[in-house]
């Protein structure tokens, strides 16, 4: 029979399946988290115990955390603990140990936006992320590393040691969320929240072997900070989202994330959905179309044949799967126009940070963002908008668009591919050609893993829904989810 776990906490961690009973913890999904903590089987003091000595052990190989909060962590375990002793009302995330991107601002806690310039900066607000975080009872362990202002693909900065991908220490992570990225696939954390305004949900997910979905723009609102002498760029890419181990627990940290909110007023009033309920639901007859290429990037050999073996074992589930006839003109141009705009604004809502303290690509962003004119704004947004007729055609032929998350699997650290499959791509968004273009029309997309390539790196599928319907992408993954279980990265090479 099992003792209380109240009485066992003194002595939990001194037996000799330590390793193994961490192990297991460390890997499990938010249900079964949840069941032992109602059950009294686990206290959340234990479980955050057991991430907080995971971080300790792993962080200094992975480097996925800036900011490490295990005094808060364990105190706010402790009052999760005594809500469950006194069979009080619990949120969705009661006891759960999480990672916050450290692009969220969170109140009384170091956060540094991946830059040395806010190296001591502790804000006196949580973001409404955060603050979601929070109300739901998440328990958070730290910040997780971005690059400078999450203005690239991989997870570089002048603070420390570049993140470190679980999978192979040599490789990146990704970015910008490749701190969220490792600490799931890791173990370090069972949840993480990240950011996309370019891919960086996507990017680390596939590269880390992590699910990863950047909802519809404005599904999860932000506190647009700022004043009328210094107001911040109108934000038209980014949106925060969830990076898991599992499709359902995706599913149950947007239910906690997504809603509106009169803070942010550029937010579209999408309906409060419930996503968790898509994960049991039949994708038999869904029309899928697969796109190779999006009618204009190279793509390695390998993820190719790979993405497109999984989009083709749909046809199992009871989905037809066609190759779409989507084709664009090359976006990158357009995407950095508008990518530039939001540059410029921050920098002009930091009108006293100093450059020289930055990092050399966050100094040669807000350079080559002052060159570009309104005119070649206009320009970017008009091509925008075409390109957004070009996926609206797609989507009354198809309820979900699937192409390779990334061109590549996950690169050595510091060598971004400047060729693909022969083909010169640009150095830093050549590898993320299907990413960015979602984020400039705003729809909602999420990566999967679906197989490794033949030096055991990670590839993602990408999927990409109508406006405001993650749900449909939701019940895919799942489908998929079941149809190919998906290992953790439980071994540091």
């Amino acid at each position: 029979m099992k003792t209380p776990f109240y009485n066992r906490i003194q002595t939990y961690f001194n037996t000799e399946v330590i390793e193994l009973i961490q192990e297991e913890i460390a890997f499990m999904g938010v249900k079964e988290l949840q069941q032992h903590i109602r059950n009294k089987n686990l206290s959340p003091v234990e479980i955050t115990t057991v991430f907080l000595e995971r971080i300790q052990t792993l962080n200094p190989i992975l480097n996925a955390f800036l900011t490490i909060t295990a005094e808060y962590a364990l105190n706010q375990a402790k009052i999760c603990e005594n809500s469950i002793m006194k069979n009080d009302p619990v949120g969705p995330l009661h006891g759960i140990p999480i990672s916050i991107k450290d692009l969220e601002e969170t109140k009384s806690i170091r956060t540094t936006f991946g830059s040395k310039a806010f190296d001591n900066y502790i804000p006196d607000y949580d973001s409404i992320v955060v603050e979601r975080v929070k109300k739901a009872g998440g328990i958070i362990l730290g910040k997780t590393n971005t690059p400078e202002f999450g203005f690239k693909g991989t997870t570089e900065n002048l603070l420390g040691d570049a993140c470190k991908n679980p999978w192979n220490t040599s490789r990146t992570s990704g970015g910008s969320s490749g701190g969220a990225a490792a600490s799931v696939a890791s173990g370090m954390s069972t949840l993480a929240t990240g950011s996309d305004g370019g891919g960086s949900i996507r990017i680390p997910s596939s590269f880390c072997g992590t699910y990863g979905i950047k909802p519809t723009l404005g599904r999860v609102p932000k506190i647009s900070t700022g004043s009328l002498e210094q107001p911040p760029a109108h934000n038209i890419l980014t949106q925060s989202g969830p990076i898991t181990r599992s499709v359902e627990d995706a599913a149950i940290l947007l239910n906690v994330l997504s809603g509106s909110d009169t803070r942010d007023l550029a937010s579209p009033i999408l309906p409060k959905e419930n996503f968790l309920e898509a994960c049991e639901g039949n994708v038999k007859n869904l029309r899928i179309g697969w796109t190779p290429d999006f009618g204009y990037t190279p793509v390695d050999d390998e993820v190719l044949k790979i993405t497109k073996e999984s989009a083709l074992s749909l046809e199992s589930l009871g989905c037809s799967v066609e190759e779409s006839d989507l084709k664009l003109v090359n976006p990158t141009e357009h995407f950095l126009r508008i990518f530039a705009c939001l540059i410029v604004g921050s920098r002009n809502a930091s009108k006293n940070l100093d450059l020289s303290q930055l990092t050399d690509y966050a100094q040669e962003g807000f350079k080559t963002a002052s060159r570009f004119s309104g005119a070649d704004y206009g320009i970017a947004l008009g091509y925008t908008n075409l390109m957004k007729l070009q996926f609206e055609e797609q989507f009354q032929k198809f309820d979900l668009l699937i192409s390779p998350t990334m061109s590549v699997t996950a690169f050595e650290i510091g060598q971004n591919p400047t060729t693909i499959n022969h083909m010169d791509v640009d150095p830093i968004w050549g590898y993320t050609p299907f990413t960015f273009p979602i984020n400039m029309i705003g729809y909602p997309a999420a990566s999967i893993p679906c197989g490794f390539s033949s030096d055991g790196l990670p590839i993602g599928l990408h999927i990409i829904g109508r406006n405001a319907d993650e749900r449909t992408i939701i019940k895919l993954s799942a489908a998929i989810e079941k149809l190919k279980p998906w290992p953790a990265a439980q071994t540091i090479n």
